[in-house]
């Protein structure tokens, strides 16, 4: 089998993963009767540029390309970056640097720069990297295979829109897609983002928040249903205020939640990522009412002291943010949460960090995403360079908090063992292929033996007999059902 080079996704409805981690996911390999072209693409950051890389290698199949193995095997590479954290550059950098020898030995070889770090750089990327291609921003991904033409044509191309030009085009969703994973699937509900975090550079990357149709999203869902997927992924940079651009009044992403739930054949649905200061009674109300959606909330805090989240521009109170937690525990049977906290925001005091501490312990977290202040230019935290903190400082605060996150995410995983799970068949561990690996409703990773390969997409009872901060073991019990999804064979013309 052939492989198609993606980001590796936490499961659906996490939070942001490491920058830069890549898997490979099977397809069917091509023709070897045949000369083909073949791309290669590896993707950096968050879900919505997963969704987008689906995109890209959807629309490079449409004109005739095929999957590479690696970068040295491909005719077209595609870096689709992230620039919310400072190593992004480094490691695009890095691998461009990498690239460029590769380009010297083979002229025809493609290079594409696309995504939120091009959307930033821009100019800057062709003149640190001479060698690429095509640099496209995250406004007009649907346009990589024209200027790759273009390229042909012309030479190097830099298009960069500054916003969507024409809001239908704006979704990844509206593009030919390769998909990941058969079974289940990323649906892009909401792009860009209204809010102004001082850290965060999403809005300069990727504009004003445009939310699709409600109508269109849910058709889209009955499409996926009836191709096979039975778990599908709301994206957004801030579900909870889906819609609002539309009615002019109120979210409503209830609704949406409501409507995808009930499309038949979809037996879990996921979201990310909510802000807590739009986390609305009637979106609790969705979870708790609506089987389908998953009992897990990704509720990202950043800080536990007031004095940084107002800083940080956040627009809640720790005791705000612990009431809608409580809100929503109290509704959904089974809720795991999990988390983003940053350490080290500029001018954060001992004080500040141990208010964190006393917050992330009363939360009670299933898991967090902890990640070390990263100054971007172009934000207002990046002007704090007076306020910054000595590494040595923030390295040791980040050590403590690990401590504490992964003691009640110990205690929580621990609490489990005995109880049945129903989980979906991921495929083979990584770690270790004799171990089945599976998930939760809840988005907890279970380890198990099968006597049987069991495809992706099974849905099996297992009963945990084991855990630790990171993940669940077990042993099977039964298959509960069949993946729906078509079994991918490969075709050779005669």
């Amino acid at each position: 089998m052939a492989a198609v080079p993606v980001r590796a996704a936490p499961s659906s409805g996490s939070g942001p993963a490491e920058v830069g981690a890549v898997s490979l996911v099977e397809v069917a390999p091509p023709n070897l009767d045949r000369v083909d072209r073949r791309y290669f693409i590896r993707t950096y950051g968050c879900q919505m540029n997963e969704h987008d890389s689906e995109r890209i290698a959807g629309l490079l199949e449409a004109e005739g390309l095929v999957a590479a193995n690696s970068p040295d095997e491909a005719d077209v590479v595609v870096l689709n970056t992230c620039c919310i954290r400072e190593n992004a550059d480094n490691k695009l950098y890095g691998a461009l640097g990498h690239l460029k020898a590769a380009k010297a030995a083979r002229p025809e070889l493609e290079i594409v720069v696309a995504g939120c770090l091009a959307q930033k750089d821009r100019e800057l990327i062709r003149q640190r990297a001479s060698h690429v291609d095509v640099v496209v921003g995250t406004h007009n991904v649907h346009r990589t295979a024209e200027l790759l033409e273009r390229a042909r044509r012309e030479g190097p191309v830099v298009e960069i829109w500054d916003e969507a030009l024409d809001e239908a085009e704006a979704f990844p969703s509206a593009l030919p897609v390769k998909r990941e994973v058969d079974y289940a699937a990323w649906v892009t509900i909401q792009v860009g983002c209204d809010n102004r975090c001082a850290f965060c550079i999403v809005p300069a990357v990727r504009g004003r928040e445009i939310s699709r149709p409600m109508d269109e999203l849910v058709a889209e869902v009955e499409r996926l249903a009836s191709d096979g997927v039975v778990e599908v992924t709301l994206l957004g940079q801030n579900v909870n205020s889906y819609g609002r651009d539309l009615t002019r009044r109120r979210p409503l992403f209830a609704e949406l939640l409501g409507a995808v739930a009930q499309v038949e054949g979809i037996e879990r649905v996921r979201f990310t990522s909510p802000h807590p200061k739009d986390l609305r009674p009637e979106t609790i109300e969705a979870m708790a009412t609506h089987p389908a959606v998953c009992p897990h909330l990704h509720l990202p805090l950043q800080s536990g002291s007031d004095r940084v989240l107002a800083a940080m521009h956040r627009g809640y109170t720790a005791e705000r943010y612990l009431s809608r937690l409580e809100a929503a525990r109290a509704a959904v049977a089974d809720l795991a949460v999990t988390t983003d906290l940053i350490v080290g925001f500029p001018g954060e005091t001992d004080e500040d960090f141990e208010r964190t501490l006393e917050v992330v312990a009363a939360a009670g977290y299933d898991s967090a995403y902890t990640f070390v202040f990263s100054p971007r230019p172009g934000t207002e935290a990046a002007a704090l360079t007076d306020r910054f903190l000595p590494p040595e400082v923030v390295a040791e605060r980040f050590e403590r908090l690990r401590v504490v996150v992964e003691r009640s995410a110990l205690a929580r995983h621990r609490a489990r063992i005995g109880r049945e799970e129903l989980v979906l068949v991921e495929g083979p561990s990584k770690k270790d292929p004799s171990l089945t690996t599976g998930r939760t409703g809840q988005n907890k990773l279970v380890h198990f033996r099968s006597a049987e390969h069991l495809r992706p997409g099974t849905f099996a009872r297992v009963r945990v007999t084991d855990a630790s901060a990171h993940f669940l073991r077990g042993d099977l019990l039964a298959v509960t059902a069949a993946p729906r999804h078509r079994r991918r064979i490969p075709v050779v013309a005669g």
